[in-house]
């Protein structure tokens, strides 16, 4: 009995049984059909880099002596099982750890980080927006390569997260004290342990929406689930992945898991039982990509199934949202709400980029955001004298930058969630040139000693809803 899976001209062969003698035998006896079926193709196989694995469960930790691992002989040529093996981009392990696999994936992003960063200081340079964009498109698939079908252990988890928080401040240009959760708000960024369940139920609905005849994991599904193809893999195929201890029984897929977890889902089952919400009220699940199988019975027309399948993904996008909010709530004094699309503003130069940010999130320069080496400093505005300096007064309330509101800021009552100014661009474009004119939340050695004059000019907006600013010149 053997499991052959293929990408391209990568072949892996799997196969189970009571022994490691059995299973050598029927490796060979395999590899001995496969090399058959290529010959009569014209194809050969580069049979000496071939690698061998034997799995073990975690409580086998050493092997018996009447099970000691054998090798494989191919062509003539011994090949002795290896303590870990590389296939498409994954480590592998004996006993199946994801330890081995998610430190190289963190060594990876952590040297492509270290690359990246000198693009764009935390004041200059590459804007933010493009700086998001490295983030999502390349040091996260670099990190999580893999993550939608394993899962990183807590310690390891904990390493990346870390990892992660260097990549949002470096996005969002905040200070250090600011706390993790509004970090992650301002850098649009979700913190790991959100999006990583993200990636597992996108993977979900990806496989349960997946033709089982192209699909070996989706053919394993269990025959009860509405798919509307009713083809599954033959029970002699299924077993590799329904092999349990005596004492654990398979759930149904639509059962949840008991706690504590005296009976647990098979693999295939546990992750159709994540998608059992994104299903709720529809008969069968989407089928994607329908004309590349022939012969099939009369089906929807294939727009209609792309249709009903994209509806699904923005149900996928508000359950990250929701556990988002849940897992890890901001602090009461801060109010904007969690996007995982960019803010408008950062389409600004990150000088200017980074003062909202720390304005918004309360961790700035401004009097009213003391920092923790400063605790009891004046939180009077500096300026005027007249009152605290929060936010709202640094921008619309200081009597000292009169001259330069009216100059700028025309018509703007608010910088509160809901203001008309987080979603305009003129007015934002208006916000960078009033900063720049007033030198608002600058550090202390950029501040000059009275308010500048408000003689500055406003850049229009880039194409595509960006923005750019550069120091203001006189008019």
């Amino acid at each position: 009995m053997g499991l052959v899976l293929s990408y391209m001209d990568d072949f892996s062969v799997t196969t189970s049984s009571p022994s490691y003698c059995s299973n050598s035998r029927t490796l060979q006896g395999v590899f001995g059909r496969l090399r058959a079926i290529a010959h009569a193709r014209h194809i050969n196989f580069s049979v000496p880099k071939t690698e061998l694995i034997h799995w073990r469960t975690p409580v086998q930790r050493d092997h018996p002596s009447t099970s000691r691992p054998r090798p494989v002989a191919l062509d003539g040529q011994l090949f002795h099982p290896s303590p870990k093996l590389r296939w498409r981009g994954y480590w592998f392990v004996p006993n199946l750890a994801s330890s081995a696999h998610f430190s190289r994936r963190l060594t990876l992003s952590q040297a492509a980080f270290a690359a990246v960063r000198r693009l764009s200081s935390y004041g200059s340079e590459v804007s933010p927006h493009l700086c998001h964009r490295l983030a999502f498109s390349l040091l996260f698939p670099i990190l999580c390569y893999c993550a939608a079908l394993s899962v990183p252990s807590r310690g390891l988890l904990s390493k990346m997260e870390v990892h992660w928080r260097q990549v949002q401040w470096w996005v969002s240009n905040c200070f250090l004290a600011t706390p993790t959760p509004i970090l992650s708000a301002k850098a649009c960024l979700p913190p790991l342990s959100v999006l990583l369940p993200h990636k597992s139920r996108m993977a979900d609905l990806r496989l349960v929406c997946s033709p089982p005849q192209n699909n070996p994991a989706s053919a394993s599904l269990c025959r009860s689930f509405p798919c509307l193809l009713k083809f599954r893999a033959p029970d002699s195929d299924r077993s590799l992945s329904t092999s349990l201890a005596p004492n654990v029984m398979p759930l149904n897929w639509k059962t949840p898991p008991p706690s504590p977890p005296t009976r647990t889902h098979l693999s295939v089952n546990a992750m159709a039982y994540l998608t059992l919400t994104l299903l709720r009220g529809l008969s069968f699940a989407p089928l994607l990509n329908s004309p590349l199988l022939p012969d099939l019975p009369p089906l929807p027309p294939d727009n209609v199934m792309k249709a009903a399948y994209s509806s699904l993904k923005p149900k996928v996008s508000l359950l990250m949202l929701e556990d988002w909010r849940l897992e890890h709530p901001s602090p009461p004094y801060y109010s904007f709400p969690f996007s995982l699309s960019p803010h408008p503003f950062i389409g600004l130069g990150k000088f200017i980029t980074g003062r909202i940010h720390q304005m918004r999130a309360q961790k700035s320069y401004l009097a009213t955001h003391p920092s923790w080496l400063s605790p009891d400093a004046s939180r009077l505005c500096p300026l005027c004298g007249k009152g605290q300096e929060p936010f709202s007064h640094a921008i619309l309330r200081c009597p000292a930058k009169a001259a330069a509101r009216s100059c700028h800021l025309q018509g703007l009552t608010s910088v509160g969630p809901d203001a008309p100014l987080w979603s305009s661009v003129s007015l934002l474009s208006s916000l960078a040139a009033y900063i720049e004119a007033t030198a608002t939340n600058y550090p202390p050695d950029m501040c000059p000693s009275q308010p500048p004059s408000p003689t500055s000019i406003m850049f229009p907006p880039l194409p595509g809803g960006l923005l750019s600013s550069s120091p203001p010149r006189p008019v």
